[in-house]
């Protein structure tokens, strides 16, 4: 008899629950000054309130409620537009485990799955730390946008039969159910434009693999992603943080986090781009199965940061931060006057907010929007 094993504790929310956690939300007083801060009218919120109360599915909350919520209060309130790359490489009745960069807590997942939706495509369930769901009303509305929770932060045993057990989980939905998830290459966002796969990632997905390392990777399908704002979400703290952890030895604090999902909402963003790559199957068939185990996950890391750099969209910023860097003007076809004077400005106003040596976050500040350009040539190389 195979052993059933209970995700109750991870899993997103399903349909049969739906009414009752979107009662428990509405009856939030925390969620109810949500609603107050992005709506403001009265009578909006009673409206918004109304129409969550008769939602009795998750795909009605999504694409009848969320979908239009996304676009109206996001992409037209504080992007300069989205665009996508690459989805005519994938099958919209396949399942695949999206992996990308992690640049915004809330922003990558759900413009992602705004964009594929857009495209007739299923939603994916997404992955969320359990350090996220500060709030009862998060884990609500997380849930309902189907989130499933990786738990983190545990002592060795329990860590490794909650990676396992999540692991189980990912494996489960791509390969029984053919339904998408997304997961960050990395935990936590990516703080200076450097973005590396976390070979612990894949070695928790490793985890559930009953047959040689390559096939149990090509079972989840795996399509890197890679997510390009044209503005970095929450860039002064990044910075900020990033220079606190190395002059102070900083810890990252639950308000910290609340804050920058508010801020990566509001912020303007300029333009995004998300990059879809190609599943990495055949990429996989070129690992030789007779390596050490760690040594073919390192090289499934390669491969899909390979993708994600190659697919990184370079914005204007990019280009002119890399050259007040190098006090040079080589990539000057690349950029307007006008952009340069506007990311001169940006670059003056994170050294005179963003305290400590102005030398050393000068530095940091350009080094964020170049390292994109610096993995993009080495993967076009």
């Amino acid at each position: 008899m195979v052993h059933k094993i209970n995700f109750d504790d991870i899993r997103p929310f399903d349909d049969s629950e739906v009414s009752h956690y979107l009662q428990l939300l509405l009856a939030d007083n925390e969620f109810g000054n949500i609603l107050k801060f992005i709506f403001k009218d009265e009578s909006r919120i009673e409206q918004v309130k109304f129409a969550l109360s008769h939602i009795r599915t998750i795909k009605e909350l999504q694409l009848g409620f969320m979908y239009k919520l996304i676009e109206d209060l996001i992409i037209k309130k504080s992007t300069d537009g989205i665009s996508a790359s690459g989805l005519e490489n994938l099958d919209k009745n396949t399942a695949y485990l999206f992996i990308s960069n992690h640049r915004d807590i809330v922003l990558d997942s759900a413009l992602m799955n705004y964009i594929i939706a857009r495209e007739g495509m299923n939603t994916t369930e997404i992955a969320i730390g359990n350090n996220l769901l500060i709030e009862p009303w998060i884990e609500y509305a997380v849930k309902l946008n189907r989130a499933f929770v990786v738990r983190r932060n545990l002592p060795v045993r329990e860590l490794f039969v909650a990676s396992k057990k999540l692991s189980e989980y990912i494996r489960r939905d791509i390969a029984i159910k053919n339904s998408s998830v997304w997961i960050a290459q990395r935990e936590g966002r990516t703080k200076d434009g450097n973005d590396k796969t976390q070979v612990a990632l894949l070695k928790m997905l490793n985890l559930s693999n009953i047959n040689e390392v390559g096939d149990g990777f090509k079972e989840l399908k795996i399509v890197p992603l890679s997510i390009s704002y044209e503005i970095e979400p929450c860039g002064f703290s990044k910075v900020h943080e990033i220079y606190k952890k190395r002059t102070e030895g900083y810890e990252k604090t639950q308000e910290d986090d609340l804050r920058s999902m508010g801020e990566g909402l509001i912020r303007p963003k300029g333009r995004v781009h998300f990059g879809f790559g190609q599943p990495i199957d055949v990429q996989i068939d070129s690992i030789d199965n007779d390596e050490p185990v760690h040594e073919q996950i390192e090289k499934i890391g390669e491969i899909i940061d390979h993708q994600i750099y190659g697919s990184f969209k370079l914005w204007p910023n990019n280009y002119i931060a890399e050259d007040i860097l190098n006090n040079s003007s080589a990539n000057n076809k690349e950029y307007t006057s006008e952009q340069f004077g506007k990311f001169e400005e940006m670059l003056k106003e994170a050294v005179e907010t963003i305290p400590g040596d102005k030398g050393v976050i000068r530095s940091m500040f350009l080094e964020m929007y170049v390292n994109p350009i610096v993995n993009k040539r080495r993967a076009q190389n």
